[in-house]
């Protein structure tokens, strides 16, 4: 039911006794005739200046002021009566995630989990409009208690995204969860990579031919394993020497790559040896097929190739990194060459925004860089023989 505008709105304060004190309470009327009561907050009883969370009768009456004029301005939570009930605004926030925004398998099944596991179960028996920003950061400190501020705000960040698609298609006045503190995230300042020759350790220590080519394939292109189990020979250009990334498979789902464009990647030397093997090896092979296939020509199970992996890191000796540090190991390295630009390593790692490739700029320290420095200083002031001296650095 919409909100009508014939009715005034208007309301009052008073202060009644509780079981801990005296409180005080607003009791108004809406538009459409309902009549509200609220509690406003303990009120203060002693001399002087409120203390902090304590209500005067004048700041309460404040209270119901802000109120009243969201009343009037249309944006008061609960104005508008849907009845529909935050379970069934997830069922159509999905929905328009898929069929309208054509978001990815894996995301769809990303936001369900969160939906099924975290906010149904606390609000999916709530009728939207009865969602208020004091009830869901009050759920956000409970969940902090058992979770980390990243996994926190990825949840509110779906949450957000539901009441922002409920807001518009039932009319509601706003979104509770704009106004919902985000919590602080800390970002990540160290990433771990591979050294060249940890590198060609695991690839000496693959259990096949395949794994092998993957495993340097990854490290020397910055392909996610999603892409390189949809890579098919039809990508690969060996005359021009590079890669063309147009797909990915995770989650049992072929989607685009993630930044959602296709993209061109150099193929050094190493990488194109290792894949003319793998042809040279399939006669019958077709443009069409895998570059690296399953057993039976479909997708490569992308949880038996990382228990492999798993596998070949202890035979090598090697320390356990993740798979995706492969991946980091081309952003270090290249972004250490001072021939290649940053744009130049967004463009190949299918970086979406320049932030992220910003990332390994501090891996990136020049030849020159100490020189540079020097000369700085030089032209401040008198050198200093005794420093700038190379003869005079102290010896291994």
């Amino acid at each position: 039911m919409s909100p009508r505008s014939d009715l005034p709105i208007s309301g009052h304060v008073f202060r009644r006794d509780g079981a801990r004190g005296p409180v005080w309470l607003a009791r108004y009327r809406l538009p459409d005739g309902r009549q509200v009561k609220r509690k406003i907050g303990p009120a203060w009883t002693g001399g002087g200046r409120a203390a902090p969370g304590y209500y005067t009768r004048r700041s309460a009456q404040r209270r119901l002021d802000e109120t009243l004029s969201k009343a009037r301005a249309g944006r008061l939570p609960g104005m508008t009566r849907t009845n529909v009930l935050v379970s069934h605004a997830a069922a159509e926030y999905l929905r328009w995630l898929q069929q309208d925004r054509g978001r990815k398998p894996s995301t769809l099944r990303d936001y369900a989990s969160i939906l099924r596991a975290h906010i149904i179960p606390s609000f999916g028996n709530l009728r939207i409009e009865d969602v208020t920003t004091d009830a869901v950061e009050a759920w956000s400190t409970q969940l902090a208690e058992r979770m980390g501020n990243r996994t926190r705000l990825k949840i509110l960040t779906v949450f957000h995204g539901l009441m922002k698609r409920a807001a518009r298609v039932w009319r509601l006045p706003s979104n509770p969860l704009s106004d919902v503190e985000k919590p602080a995230q800390v970002k990540a300042t160290e990433i771990s990579v591979f050294s060249p020759e940890e590198i060609y350790a695991l690839v000496r220590a693959a259990e096949s031919e395949q794994d092998a080519a993957i495993f340097l394939s990854a490290a020397f292109t910055g392909l996610r394993r999603g892409e390189l189990v949809a890579l098919r020979w039809r990508s690969v250009d060996f005359p021009r020497r590079h890669i063309r990334v147009v797909a990915s498979y995770t989650e049992r789902a072929l989607s685009t790559p993630k930044s959602g464009r296709a993209r061109s990647v150099p193929m050094a030397p190493a990488v194109a040896h290792a894949l003319a093997r793998l042809w040279q090896e399939r006669p019958d092979v077709t443009e069409d097929e895998l570059v690296f296939p399953g057993v039976f020509g479909e997708y490569l199970d992308a949880s038996a190739l990382y228990r492999r992996y798993k596998a070949v890191l202890e035979r090598a000796g090697l320390r356990p990194l993740r798979f995706h540090d492969l991946r980091h190991t081309f952003g270090t390295q290249i972004i250490g060459n001072p021939a290649v630009s940053i744009l130049q390593l967004k463009e190949w790692m299918g970086h979406a925004d320049i932030d992220t490739t910003m990332q390994y700029l501090h891996f990136a320290p020049r030849a020159g860089d100490a020189d540079l420095v020097a000369e700085a200083f030089e032209a401040s002031g008198p050198a200093q023989t005794s420093i700038a001296d190379p003869d005079g650095l102290p010896g291994p």
